[in-house]
Order: structure tokens, then sequence, then C-alpha cells
């Protein structure tokens, strides 16, 4: 059996304390988890479902369905690559392709060192300007390969 950290024990019960009440709370309650803690542990996951009167296995597959969420511990950055239609018309493959190896890992995968996580998302709303790329927040636009390196690069710890 899994057990949740004291730091994630208490996201978690902030989170159902604070929205749990409120009706069909499980996307605000999960959103509020990733918040505090930027995932959602899945050792979490029976605790919310016996605190919103619904199975594990509806909570599971809720966090499993939308790719916003994450059940292990990002990197201290995390680049989303939009791979969108309109970012994929305009290079997104490439640049998809060449993420991985520059970084050297999957979607949805952390560097060995714990720097850099990558995620697909699916539209960050810049198709005019795609390829897109988010970084630890922030937008960028007409992303090409050489570009995606400058911006890791800058981003790096020095």
């Amino acid at each position: 059996m899994l057990s949740l950290e004291a730091h994630e024990l208490a996201a978690v019960e902030s989170a159902l304390e604070r929205f749990g009440q409120q009706p069909g709370p499980l996307l605000v309650v999960l959103h509020a988890v990733q918040d505090a803690l930027g995932y959602i542990p899945t050792a979490g996951i029976p605790r919310i479902a016996e605190v919103l009167h619904l199975s594990r296995a509806e909570v599971h597959g809720v966090v499993t369905f939308y790719h916003y969420f994450r059940t292990h511990k990002p990197g201290r950055h995390v680049i989303q690559v939009c791979r969108a239609e309109a970012c994929q018309a305009r290079g997104g493959g490439a640049l998809e392709a060449h993420a991985k190896a520059r970084l050297g890992v999957d979607f949805h995968e952390t560097t060995a060192d714990g720097a850099t996580t990558l995620e697909a998302v699916y539209c960050l709303g810049s198709c005019a300007t795609g390829p897109a790329v988010r970084i630890d927040g922030r937008l960028h636009g007409a992303v090409t390969p050489e570009r995606f390196d400058a911006l890791v690069a800058a981003g790096e710890p020095k």
C-alpha cells in the first residue's frame, strides 16, 4: 500500500476541506492538489475517493484521462510542447522529435538529473505562431529546433 508524505497529505486534505462540499468537486479538488504539489500523488487517490464518495477507479480515471494532471513530481523545469493540428502543420512534429532527442526523454518523462519534464499538450492557444512551447508557464511561439535549444540553455541552472 502506498503512503502519503506529510506535505502530500496536507495538500490533499486542504483541497478536500476547501472544495469537497461543492457540487461535482472532483476536478476542482484535483486542480487544487496539483497547484499545491505540482502533481496528484497516487497514494492520495483513495482519500479523495473516500471523501467525495466516489470509487478509486472513478478518481483514477479522471486523473489519467486529462493530460494536464501528473501523478509524479515534475522536474524543476516543465516544458510543454503543443501537439495540436495548427502547430503540427507548422513543423511541430520535427520540434517534438528534436525536443525528445535534446532532452533524452519521451513525453511525460523527466531527465535523469531531475531538471526537466517534457509534456505533450493539446493547444496552447498560439495557433498563429506555432509551433508553440510553454516553458515554466511562459509561452513561446515560432519555436524551431534551434530556438528550442536556445530557450532550454537560457533556463538551465548556471
